[in-house]
């Protein structure tokens, strides 16, 4: 960003003048409610750094920004689960998971490794006639809770997000709201 001199993979200054979340809404098929925290193209470059060791350095960033920001806000009468869609390990990190972590706080616990794809395709620029045609086809662990905050990274067609709903749905969980980094259609 600025290139300066910083301890942090991105300044304090650009943090503030780039980073600042805010809250974007959009509601799934099935009347979910989805909220995110930067457009697309606000932060596709940061974004593509998630298969790299860099990544795991700014998803931590993005995170701290915005889902932890999210999680002290959050109230509640009762204590909720919060799960990543497929918090697999790749690059020696989970992108979503580190997201998922950040939500921890009084009313939020965050649990892992729940909710796992078994089709582990790649959606990315692909259309939604071919993210319909490869369900990811999750495979769900399980857990106590009935009540959760689903957690991904990006939302474009809803797809994957309505896939995972559908499982937890089917388990007798409630998905409460989704919370995704940033959404595409409000680019």
């Amino acid at each position: 960003m600025c290139e300066s001199l910083s301890l942090k993979h991105i300044c304090f200054s650009c943090q503030e003048l780039f980073l600042t979340p805010k809250l974007y809404k959009r509601q799934l098929a099935n009347g979910i409610q989805v909220f995110s925290f930067y457009k697309y193209t606000e932060i596709k470059a940061l974004l593509h750094t998630k298969h790299t060791d860099l990544g795991f350095y700014i998803y931590n960033i993005l995170a701290k920004n915005s889902f932890a920001k999210f999680a002290q806000e959050f109230t509640l009468e009762t204590e909720v689960v919060s799960l990543a869609i497929d918090d697999s390990i790749t690059s020696g990190y989970s992108h979503t998971a580190i997201l998922n972590q950040h939500l921890k706080s009084q009313y939020i616990k965050p649990i892992h490794s729940k909710l796992r794809a078994t089709n582990s395709v790649s959606y990315s620029g692909k259309s939604k006639l071919f993210r319909e045609s490869n369900p990811r086809k999750f495979k769900l662990s399980n857990f106590k809770a009935k009540s959760l905050i689903l957690v991904d990274d990006i939302i474009t067609t809803g797809s994957t997000l309505s896939e995972a709903i559908e499982v937890l749905q089917k388990a007798e969980k409630e998905v409460l709201l989704c919370l995704t980094l940033c959404d595409v259609a409000n680019s």
